[in-house]
């Protein structure tokens, strides 16, 4: 049950997450907070959020503006407020069409080397990750009290009871984080099924206020054949401001481990995966972090888990 440490408008208790190179614990740093706080926390603006905010309109046109010449302007600044490593960035500060172009930018491989040892299980990007064991798929954890189906998510008996009593990991990207997402092993990928539907914020202020957030929110889902690993279902979830997902795979062709499945335009999105029973071990400082109610901080290519 991951603690939030969400309360009052304006009384919004610092985000800690878990480092594991630390062991300590570190304060993230909220894109657009004093907004978030007013959407989610006060009566007008969860009345924006309903009429407006929420809609695809609302994410598209600002999308759009994030792919404007225009909007390469937020980029120094943006940098500068978040701390954001540009040295590792393949392409230089200075070097974006558009703050889209620079939110989606590509990474040296130098700075995500990627675990290829067959039996190591790798994160899928870089974000927040929580993990949950023998999941219960009528009742997975959202927050504290807030719960949803794997059959309401993705639409699908069939494929949910694939997953009995499997692993759910859960990556939250914020605005700040590298927003491609990988494979997490060599193998194949089925074409992704589409859902359409709100566009929430992910953040922890929303996901406190918005029940079974991620079955509402547009959404994406492809069943993974992995080599070492069994099937994965991966889901990727849309946003507010999250202009598009985009699918950069080739449906049922081979891929390699780390090798690129797709990205996120502007904003915080949610990476979900969900493996078979008896498939993975997932590391115990993950979910002894996730049990307590923290996330912790991965980047894409770290071990998080290993071979069963």
């Amino acid at each position: 049950m991951i603690k939030y440490k969400v309360t009052k408008f304006l009384e919004v208790k610092m985000i800690k997450i878990y480092n594991r190179k630390t062991k300590e614990y570190d304060i993230e740093k909220v894109s657009g907070e004093k907004y978030l706080k007013w959407i989610y926390s006060s009566s007008i603006g969860m009345t924006l959020l309903e009429i407006i905010i929420k809609k695809k309109l609302f994410s598209s046109l600002y999308g759009k503006y994030c792919d404007t010449k225009t909007s390469s302007k937020k980029i120094k600044n943006f940098v500068e407020e978040f701390d954001i490593n540009m040295d590792e960035s393949i392409t230089a500060i200075n070097g974006f069409k558009s703050f889209n172009d620079f939110f989606t930018r590509k990474l040296k491989a130098i700075y995500r080397p990627v675990n290829l040892d067959k039996n190591i299980f790798i994160s899928p990007g870089d974000g927040r990750i929580s993990a949950y064991e023998n999941m219960d798929l009528q009742k997975i954890i959202q927050v504290k009290g807030l719960y949803y189906s794997l059959e309401e998510l993705i639409g699908s008996k069939k494929i949910a009871d694939k997953f009995k009593n499997g692993v759910c990991l859960i990556l939250r990207l914020c605005p700040t984080d590298y927003h491609r997402f990988h494979f997490v092993d060599n193998g194949t990928c089925e074409e992704v099924k589409k859902i359409k539907g709100n566009y929430y914020s992910v953040s922890p202020i929303a996901l406190n206020k918005i029940p079974k957030l991620f079955c509402q929110n547009k959404r994406e889902w492809s069943i993974f054949h992995s080599e070492n690993f069994g099937d994965i279902l991966y889901i990727e979830v849309g946003a507010t401001c999250v202009g598009s997902i985009i699918q950069s795979y080739t449906p049922n062709k081979c891929v390699s481990k780390g090798h690129e499945k797709g990205f996120f335009k502007f904003g915080g999105s949610t990476v979900i995966l969900f493996l078979q029973q008896n498939k993975v071990n997932i590391d115990q400082d993950i979910l002894e972090q996730t049990k307590l109610g923290y996330e912790t901080k991965v980047i894409m290519g770290e071990e998080i888990g290993d071979k069963l």
